[in-house]
């Protein structure tokens, strides 16, 4: 229980997705409604302020956890998309550079604390690395989706369905080959983010991109009411777990 990240349920991949696909839609909200500088600066300081409060709680939180999931979803979005539209770097490349920065912190990680497993995040050290890693892999999966669904033309929807096929691989092999539980839970956790960006996009943009037009605001609004309802229903979870601790 001292431990400050939560345990891996289908209420923690169904949150998971739920966060990607907000962080997706706000992003994209916030970025059309103010300048971008002033998007990104506010996106950057709600991450920081949600560590900040990550950092300081002294074990898992839900509400704080969460919300720090979520702002890493937003502004993982804007890193990513001003490499492309601002810098004009290809979605392929960036997402070959962000795999290359998420296998950096890998291992360094690993070199350090010879373990990348979940269920030892109980130190200052193990939960920065954490949270390191969950960055790279919101910018690595917002890369990833746009480049499926834009530079391999594979269109919003159909990006989204791939990925959930894809999704379903390491709980497969790891169910019935005896895939290392480790790497099955990073891979899954990669896939979530273009997974839930994918079907966001979809959603939010025009029938002319492929979209259902229904605007990228009033699917952050949805989601969020989603998430707030998935964090709920996890901190009553969570609650009768610490009940039941001798």
């Amino acid at each position: 229980m001292l431990r400050k990240v939560p345990e891996v349920t289908a209420g923690f991949w169904i949150t998971k997705v739920l966060t990607t696909g907000q962080g997706e839609a706000t992003s994209d909200t916030l970025v059309h409604q103010l300048p971008p500088v002033v998007a990104v600066a506010f996106g950057f300081v709600g991450l920081v302020i949600a560590l900040a409060l990550q950092f300081a709680t002294p074990r898992y939180r839900p509400w704080i956890y969460w919300l720090a999931v979520d702002m890493v979803a937003v502004f993982g979005t804007m890193a990513a998309d001003v490499l492309h539209i601002q810098l004009g770097i290809p979605y392929l490349v960036s997402t070959i550079f962000f795999a290359a920065v998420l296998a950096a912190v890998f291992g360094v990680w690993y070199s350090t604390e010879h373990t990348l497993s979940i269920h030892t995040i109980n130190t200052v050290r193990r939960e920065a690395f954490y949270w390191l890693t969950v960055m790279a892999t919101f910018a690595l999966g917002t890369a990833a989706g746009d480049m499926t669904a834009t530079t391999f033309h594979l269109g919003y929807f159909v990006s989204g369905v791939f990925f959930t096929i894809l999704i379903t691989i390491p709980a497969v092999t790891h169910r019935w080959f005896g895939l290392n539980a480790i790497f099955a839970f990073w891979f899954a956790y990669i896939v979530t983010r273009p997974l839930g960006a994918s079907y966001a996009d979809w959603l939010g943009v025009s029938h002319a991109r492929g979209g259902l037009n229904w605007g990228s605001g009033s699917v952050s609004v949805g989601m969020t009411v989603l998430i707030v309802i998935a964090v709920a229903l996890l901190a009553r979870a969570h609650q009768r777990a610490l009940d039941d601790e001798p």
